[in-house]
């Protein structure tokens, strides 16, 4: 932690850290991370239970596969613990701690409950190591897009006035993080308990409600959330509509997440002036403002692949994580606000799933996910519908297109920020 954590760089004395990933589940995107930043981290061993797919993963990247703490290298420098905590049965708290006592500085995966992140906390500051929760997505570019637009509007006086969020239950923790970032504090919050749809409009449709939606407050702001509290017990880490959306509202416009990854939307206010009130023909108002496009992107307007966000977005966000874990080890970064920020996180997250209940358990079937163009017209119908910049030109899958400047106090994005 900053003032304790000692200064130093890897020990071996090189310009690299040396890490060790525990799990290979979504550890898989760490190792991938991890192996893309190669420049200044090297992967030393792989910390597991010693299953086939540890095993190959192992082999893969070649090093060691570890099965206790116990057997790691004296020069080890980062741990990354990426299994589950108590919240979902898991003892990955426990094996932070081991790590944090043995002078090893731990990034670990969200989510964790908050008397464990708490004793992590302490384990790091006894040992003078750094400990960093990672809620993962704030580190994704398109996330971090949306996050600096939002600072850049705040800088320009421009306060946030009501979010509007939906996540499915599997990311709510960090859908918290980002919204008590996007407002800049956490306190004060609360929420109130949901409100149900009532039985007689239930039984006008014979779809489920995958939707609950709490009112509430975070730093002050005006807070609605839509969260998916569904899960299908079989397959828990899928079928969610949608991971992360978030809309923030502003004095001059709304400020859009459309999803995890993309786009980020600017909207200016929707605001027919005074000057219409007796003009014949409306588009010929003075008011500068009602040239502005009533939506662009901030960045790329085509958010990425899947297969492009498991290969390169999320490990590259890993790898974000990993050097701020490192600034804080170096004394750079105050490694301690960061911990009581995620404490608060924790409490808040506690709340909301309180309130929320129980998940509904469903079985799901495997989702067909459609491409981009979609059928339109009426039956039998051989027209296709594609959204309006698809009609106007072929879309570009470029990532480096430059993008909009949508208004003077949202400067450009580069696509890679």
């Amino acid at each position: 932690m900053n003032g304790t954590t000692r200064p130093t760089g890897p020990r071996g004395g090189g310009d690299r850290w040396r890490v060790v990933v525990a799990g290979t589940k979504f550890g898989r995107i760490y190792l991938a991370g991890i192996a893309r930043a190669a420049d200044r981290y090297e992967l030393a061993g792989v910390l597991a239970r010693g299953g086939e797919r540890s095993k190959a993963v192992a082999a893969h990247y070649g090093v060691p596969l570890l099965t206790g703490v116990d057997e790691l290298p004296d020069d080890i420098d980062i741990a990354c613990v990426v299994v589950g905590t108590a919240i979902n049965g898991g003892p990955g708290a426990q094996l932070a701690e081991a790590l944090l006592d043995r002078g090893v500085h731990v990034l670990q995966e969200h989510p964790v409950h908050p008397d464990e992140l708490a004793r992590c906390l302490r384990q790091a500051r006894r040992s003078a190591v750094a400990y960093q929760l990672n809620t993962h997505y704030v580190h994704v570019a398109p996330v971090r897009r949306f996050l600096d637009a939002a600072a850049r509007l705040a800088a320009a006086g421009q306060r946030p006035l009501f979010v509007d969020a939906m996540a499915g239950i599997q990311v709510t923790f960090s859908l918290l993080d980002i919204v008590g970032r996007v407002v800049g504090r956490l306190r004060p919050a609360g929420f109130a308990d949901p409100v149900g749809l009532p039985e007689a409009l239930r039984r006008m449709s014979e779809l489920d409600v995958p939707y609950r939606s709490l009112d509430g407050v975070i730093g002050g702001v005006p807070v609605t959330l839509r969260v998916q509290n569904q899960l299908d017990p079989a397959d828990p880490d899928n079928h969610a509509h949608l991971l992360h959306r978030v809309t923030v509202g502003f004095p001059g416009g709304l400020l859009t997440l459309t999803g995890t990854h993309g786009p980020v939307l600017w909207s200016p206010r929707a605001h027919l002036p005074r000057s219409t009130a007796d003009l014949v023909d409306l588009s010929t108002a003075p008011e500068e403002y009602l040239d502005l496009p009533s939506a662009a992107p901030l960045g790329p307007a085509v958010a990425e692949s899947y297969r492009e966000i498991v290969g390169d977005l999320w490990p590259q966000g890993v790898a974000r994580a990993l050097d701020e874990l490192v600034r804080a080890a170096v004394g750079e970064r105050d490694g301690l606000a960061e911990g009581q920020y995620h404490l608060g996180v924790c409490k808040l997250w506690q709340e909301v799933t309180r309130r929320l209940g129980p998940p509904e358990l469903r079985e799901r079937p495997e989702p067909q996910p459609l491409p981009l163009a979609v059928p339109a017209g009426g039956a039998g119908s051989d027209e296709v519908s594609r959204p309006a910049a698809d009609r106007c030109a072929p879309v570009s899958h470029d990532r480096n297109t430059t993008p909009t400047t949508l208004a003077p106090h949202i400067e450009r994005q580069e696509a890679s920020s």
